[in-house]
């Protein structure tokens, strides 16, 4: 269990606060969805849980130890997949997963091998020795993911992994999230769309301005008729579509 307690954070002391008090429960081997709009706090929250920023109030547990602690023992257990290309575009994406498998403190006899299956499982086999900035907006998506498995992580933090890709590599992205949690990593998947959430999450939270206003099961959410006003104007969907 991965546990989130009122947690806060401020950018700078006189900006309103980013995080205002989110309690969140991530169950193991799960899809957990973290939906809003833009700015309502989603990646402050997973660059907290990927150790990029220190809480400034509240807690994060992982199985009943401190992040800190954990991450102590586990360097390479958890692994953020950015909404912005992580990537160096004059390699090509072997040698990008190469080097990113190297930071991640594989060991030389196992990287080619951990590379390797990354390559099949985002499917980028045929554009191995292809240059990063040659590929499309959907393969460089595919890439992003890729290069989050070397390590072979437990807990993958996904921001808005599909901004900017077509249909066809929507559903591919999507379809490889479910096989991750299926193979018994926990992701948390942020998204300001609906439908990706309910497509892939078996839970969900809704944030906004740095509060959770709602969290549980999909369907559970889905029946709130309370909320359904608010998040109609922050996403623009029905939670009953």
């Amino acid at each position: 269990m991965i546990r989130v307690e009122d947690l806060r954070y401020r950018y700078r002391s006189e900006a309103p606060p980013a995080l205002d008090g989110v309690s969140i429960d991530i169950k193991r081997s799960s899809i957990h969805g973290l939906l809003g709009p833009n700015g309502a706090g989603k990646t402050t929250l997973i660059s907290l849980l990927a150790g990029l920023f220190t809480p400034q109030e509240g807690r994060i547990t992982l199985d009943g130890a401190s992040l800190g602690d954990w991450r102590a023992k586990r360097p390479s257990a958890i692994a953020l997949v950015p909404q912005d290309y992580a990537f160096y575009p004059m390699l090509t994406v072997a040698e990008n997963l190469s080097f990113f498998a190297g930071v991640q403190g594989v060991p030389q006899r196992e990287r080619q091998r951990q590379c390797a299956e990354a390559l099949a499982f985002a499917h980028l086999d045929a554009v191995a020795n292809q240059r990063a900035e040659e590929l499309s907006g959907g393969l460089r998506r595919r890439l992003n993911l890729a290069i989050g498995l070397t390590g072979k992580p437990e807990i993958l933090l996904l921001d808005e992994p599909t901004v900017g890709v077509d249909p066809s590599s929507r559903r591919f992205l999507l379809e490889a999230v479910r096989q991750l949690a299926e193979a018994g990593n926990t992701v948390l998947y942020t998204s300001h769309y609906m439908e990706e959430v309910e497509a892939v999450c078996s839970e969900v939270s809704i944030i906004d301005h740095g509060k959770v206003l709602l969290a549980g099961p999909i369907e559970e959410v889905k029946r709130d008729r309370a909320l359904e006003q608010v998040f109609m104007e922050l996403t623009g969907y029905s939670l009953r579509d």
